[in-house]
């Protein structure tokens, strides 16, 4: 993965082309070229019979130029990017600043191939790519460009969701300041949230959730536990690289169609995730439940942890008991009784 700074001051992540990808692309390249610079010198044998040589070496130039330089910077400014060889490797030429490639860029490496690679077979390009950290050659070293592998490899394990309670509100999220190593550190602690005890758990996930909170607003909810705030900020914030640098390449709606995040959102109202969510549909913890039930004791929350026990709900015809007035009574607690969660400072929920 590599990073490239928007005319935002935004960084995006990107994932530069590997050499061999990038080599096989060339090569497929080379190979139409050749054969339309075959079949065209095949076809000018008919004109060589009746013109004078100086004619012939003028249509020949001419023949080497389009399919040189013309073919090359015609595609990848009308694809904006793209060649046949990139398309099928699922390669993409895009600026330093991930933006799409403009025509000046296209026709600098279009001018810059001619040397390093058809000039020198490919030796000064090899070269420059060994030796840049990007895998830059001439061509995008003179150009400002970089090239970009579009089809990138994810694990199930890597993808951080976004909890479907939790988008409505990440829509509206400031991140503009958010520091990438901020960043990074809640990714690495969400990644590893699992193999962590339950203590480290909370504590590990209020301190990042804390740092995280210093730059991002509005503030979270009451009762959501850190690991599920930091998974919305992130899977937000991804969402929005994502479709930042996919802008102009393919144009979408950012929020129409089906939820990007794995379902519908569980309050009954349109979401900038998804559509409408019936009354009494199935829940982000599995099973249905009646509009407004709680969640069975014991059975995973909505964040994806336990939720927490407590008294069952009236039964219907009966009013319910009136909440206790005061502060909480410290003292012994019944056996199998627990203390309900309280919440903290921030918004987040404490282990349950």
């Amino acid at each position: 993965m590599s990073e490239v700074v928007t005319g935002d001051a935004v960084v995006l992540e990107v994932r530069v082309a590997q050499f061999p990808s990038r080599t096989v692309a060339v090569l497929v390249d080379l190979t139409v070229q050749i054969l339309v610079l075959v079949v065209g010198l095949i076809s000018l044998q008919w004109f060589a019979a009746f013109t004078d040589p100086a004619m012939f070496a003028a249509v020949v130039i001419a023949l080497l130029v389009l399919v040189m330089v013309v073919y090359p910077v015609t595609v990848e400014t009308a694809s904006r990017g793209r060649s046949l060889g990139k398309l099928l490797l699922g390669l993409r030429v895009v600026s330093d600043d991930g933006s799409p490639e403009r025509f000046r860029q296209a026709l600098f490496r279009g001018l810059a191939s001619v040397v390093e690679i058809w000039g020198f077979f490919g030796a000064p390009a090899l070269i420059c790519a060994l030796v840049s950290q990007k895998g830059k050659r001439l061509g995008d070293l003179f150009a400002g460009t970089i090239v970009i592998s579009e089809r990138v490899p994810r694990s199930r394990g890597d993808a951080i969701m976004m909890p479907p309670p939790l988008a409505a509100w990440a829509a509206s999220l400031e991140l503009s300041q958010l520091p990438e190593e901020v960043a990074a550190a809640a990714r690495q602690y969400i990644l590893r949230w699992r193999d962590l005890s339950p203590q480290i758990q909370y504590e590990m996930g209020m301190r990042i959730a804390t740092q995280v909170a210093a730059y991002v607003s509005p503030a979270a909810p009451a009762g959501v536990p850190p690991h599920a705030y930091l998974s919305a900020v992130l899977a937000e914030r991804r969402r929005r690289d994502e479709a930042r640098l996919m802008r102009h390449a393919t144009p979408q709606a950012p929020y129409g169609g089906a939820a990007p995040y794995g379902g519908p959102a569980p309050y009954g109202g349109p979401t900038p995730y998804g559509g409408p969510q019936p009354s009494g549909g199935p829940t982000p913890s599995g099973g249905p439940t009646p509009s407004g039930g709680p969640t069975p004791s014991g059975g995973p929350g909505p964040y994806g942890g336990p939720a927490p026990s407590g008294p069952p709900p009236a039964a219907a015809g009966h009013p319910a008991p009136p909440p206790p007035q005061g502060p909480p009574v410290a003292g012994p607690h019944a056996p199998g009784q627990e203390t309900p969660p309280q919440e903290t400072a921030g918004g987040f929920a404490p282990p349950q």
